[in-house]
């Protein structure tokens, strides 16, 4: 316990906001060639570790985290970069400090399990990915091609324990519209800002037809606008973002081609990639996961498990209320029962 506490207190008190995460890189890598049988590398700011071993007939299971983080929140009342311990009033040991829930917990106890683990019918791959709050091309997505034959995979994330067998994609759309500019006293111009209302009011209203039987409905959010110059222009132009969390009733490109029927203006995807991922019901995961006694549900919010091209589920310690807020933290106790679990249910998983 004291070493997984202690490696979390080093990555919180080392910076790894994303796009800089050399230092916990280096951190993490020097960490885990120091355990006994393990080889640990570098690819870019991702960090890669195997057991000596590993052997190329027998079936591979990922284990991904990431130890990137977002910047501090607004609000934070201790130094987001000091790790702090502190009981609260029921007595429980938090651990306070930017990344120690999202997704420290989850990079520190799946080390301890990869580490521990011995003589399993499969080999384990750990990869601790940069830029997995970013969506970076240089994070997982640079590492799997080098490693086509993973079979399934376990994503460190915090979901209180409990094991998500399906999580939502994301999908973002910018909007536009176009009109001509004009003086505001006058009435010869066309107000594209009036015309990326009309199309808002479209999207709000839209109800998408199919719904998912496990994930439940498409989920679709107007985030952000923007137009004009000064207040006495008529805007030729304005942008609007779309959040959109995506299920397996649609396809990403399908959702696109629909709604850009709806509207007047253009809807511009900036990435398609982000599905919608679910577990098939008859994965082995799954039957390990109900003989570890893990509660199932189906996730929100997206990580890296929707760039993975194999089955997968989402599981580690923490609250996933608790990311990206001021003073997140996460207790100790989570620490423990997190390694606890991921290593049962790689006990339990057979193929």
């Amino acid at each position: 316990m004291k070493e997984m506490t202690d490696l979390l207190c080093r990555l919180i008190e080392t910076p790894s906001v994303s796009g800089n995460e050399e230092k916990t890189a280096e951190l993490l890598t020097g960490y885990l060639n120091a355990q006994p049988g393990v080889i640990a590398e570098r690819m870019g700011n991702n960090v890669i570790a195997r057991k000596d071993s590993f052997q190329e007939t027998l079936p591979t299971v990922l284990l991904c985290s990431h130890h990137d983080t977002v910047k501090p929140a607004a609000g934070y009342t201790r130094n987001p970069f000091v790790a702090v311990l502190e009981n609260d009033p029921q007595g429980r040991t938090c651990l306070y400090g930017l990344g120690s829930n999202d997704a420290g917990g989850a990079v520190v106890t799946m080390i301890r399990a990869f580490c521990e683990l011995e003589k399993l019918p499969f080999n384990l791959l750990l990869v601790i990915a940069a830029g997995e709050e970013t969506s970076d091309q240089a994070g997982i997505v640079k590492v799997l091609p080098g490693y086509p034959g993973i079979s399934c995979a376990i994503v460190g994330e915090p979901t209180g324990l409990q094991a998500a067998v399906g999580e939502k994609g994301l999908l973002v759309l910018d909007g536009y519209t176009e009109g001509l500019s004009s003086h505001a006293a006058r009435n010869d111009g066309v107000n594209a800002l009036y015309a990326a209302l009309d199309d808002i009011a479209v999207l709000r209203n839209f109800r998408f037809e199919k719904e998912s039987e496990v994930m439940g409905p498409v989920h679709l959010q107007v985030t952000q606008i923007s137009a004009g110059s000064q207040h006495n222009v008529i805007p030729d132009s304005c942008h609007y973002v779309v959040d959109i969390r995506t299920t397996d009733a649609y396809t990403n490109q399908g959702i696109v081609e629909l709604l850009g029927k709806t509207v007047s203006g253009r809807l511009v995807p900036r990435d398609l990639s982000h599905k919608a991922s679910l577990t098939p019901l008859d994965h082995p995961l799954r039957d390990a996961v109900r003989k570890a006694g893990a509660g199932t549900y189906i996730s929100p919010t997206s990580s890296d498990w929707m760039r993975l091209p194999c089955p997968a589920i989402k599981l580690g310690p923490g609250d996933s209320h608790r990311s990206h807020t001021p003073d997140e933290h996460i207790y100790l106790s989570e620490l423990q029962q997190g390694a606890a679990i991921y290593k049962n249910i790689l006990r339990l998983l057979k193929f």
